[in-house]
């Protein structure tokens, strides 16, 4: 018999305050106002940086083969990694070699290094090592891109695309296609940092722009409140980007925008690479454990899928899992997020990660494709050396 569901367990003083930073950037509230002085001088900053490349005063490198930055404007979780990875599967079933770089987020190294399907997490960055586990693509990590684009294409010769995890604010990196993804929270109150949550003013040049809706995809495509999968969220007016909480008029862009829908896969994996499904699973009393950027997210999803979660815990972002014990569960399922699961498996081999699956709106690819260099536009036998150009967007 199933134990019946608890309320979840407390989440960590990390998870609490940055829950508290994410409700304070909805809305332009008191403390929003009391930290505004303070996003005007990161506002000045961040400009003089963007107008040192712009005039040339420094100037982006080339890597010498397209350069696909995905990336956001605001602080936290946007959902970028599952758009690089829908990005670099469709390149591959389109016939290139691409390869990934990244700077490697919270990773305890800090030299250039590849990233391999079996990396610790620890040392090259939680999104790099799932994405060369789950893509089977080329990925070097480095604190400069340009370092990790040139170790990249040493080592794979025959890479003819990149495709940067992050990087928009990273103008040392001259590129081809920029896509900026926002989530559903939009550009929060629209202040910068550290009063709001964007990195720099929006709207700002970019190629697309891809945003997440609230419902997440069912397994047909739609969203679960009905929306088509290349109908417009709610609010949205067509090429703008999502709007603020505060319910001002957005910006918009002049960049194509195509809705996002999310949902988990139909089965959990094990650490060894076997399935189990979701639906064999609700019967059994589940500890969700979740280290992202929006845990309650995962937890809403697997309540979604009819789970039984007898207990949740939310961690930090990033969090090692190095000093994590697990509670006393009376022996429920492990379950996981696909991103935390190499590091859980290294402690709990017995977790179940469940992975999370993008819908991108129809549309999304051929924009993509028609964006890339025309020597992409078909797959040449013999590829003449790329041009070597600046960035279109800095």
């Amino acid at each position: 018999m199933a134990a019946a569901p608890q309320p979840p367990s407390s989440p960590s003083f990390q998870a609490r305050a940055h829950a508290a930073v994410q409700h304070a950037w909805r809305q332009r509230g008191p403390l929003a106002w009391a930290l505004w002085p303070l996003s005007q001088l990161y506002g000045a900053l961040s400009a003089l940086r963007r107008w040192l490349y712009r005039s040339g005063l420094r100037r982006a490198q080339h890597a010498g083969v397209p350069t696909i930055v995905v990336g956001n404007v605001i602080a936290g979780g946007a959902g970028k990694t599952p758009v690089v990875m829908a990005v670099v599967r469709h390149l591959q079933a389109q016939g290139w070699r691409p390869g990934v770089i990244s700077r490697g987020y919270g990773r305890s190294t800090h030299d250039c290094r590849a990233v391999l399907p079996d990396s610790p997490a620890s040392e090259v960055g939680d999104e790099p090592a799932l994405i060369a586990r789950s893509c089977a693509v080329p990925v070097v990590v480095a604190a400069r891109r340009m370092d990790a684009a040139r170790a990249l294409l040493a080592q794979h010769p025959d890479t003819d695309v990149l495709v940067c995890d992050d990087g928009l604010q990273h103008w040392p990196l001259a590129r081809d296609i920029d896509i900026c993804v926002f989530n559903d929270q939009g550009i929060g109150n629209g202040f910068l940092l550290p009063a709001g949550p964007l990195r720099e003013p929006w709207p700002r040049p970019v190629d697309l722009v891809v945003y997440s809706t609230n419902a997440p995809a069912t397994p047909d495509g739609a969203a679960a409140s009905g929306t088509a999968p290349n109908a417009t969220a709610p609010g949205l007016a067509p090429n703008a980007a999502p709007r603020p909480d505060h319910g001002a008029a957005p910006p918009h862009s002049s960049a194509p925008a195509f809705a996002l829908q999310r949902q988990l896969a139909d089965h959990a994996v094990r650490q060894d690479g076997t399935r189990v499904a979701l639906h064999d699973l609700r019967q059994q009393p589940l500890l969700a454990v979740a280290a992202i950027a929006r845990p309650d997210d995962f937890f809403a999803m697997l309540r979604a899928r009819h789970l039984t979660l007898a207990a949740t815990q939310a961690l930090p972002d990033h969090f090692d899992f190095d000093s994590w014990k697990r509670p006393s569960d009376k022996g429920y399922t492990l379950i996981c997020t696909e991103k935390d699961a190499a590091k859980l498996w290294r402690y709990h081999p017995d977790a179940l990660a469940v992975p999370l699956q993008v819908r991108i709106a129809a549309g999304f690819f051929a924009a993509l494709d028609a964006r890339l260099p025309r020597r992409l536009s078909s797959p040449p036998e013999n590829p003449s050396p790329p041009p070597h150009h600046g960035s279109q967007t800095a």
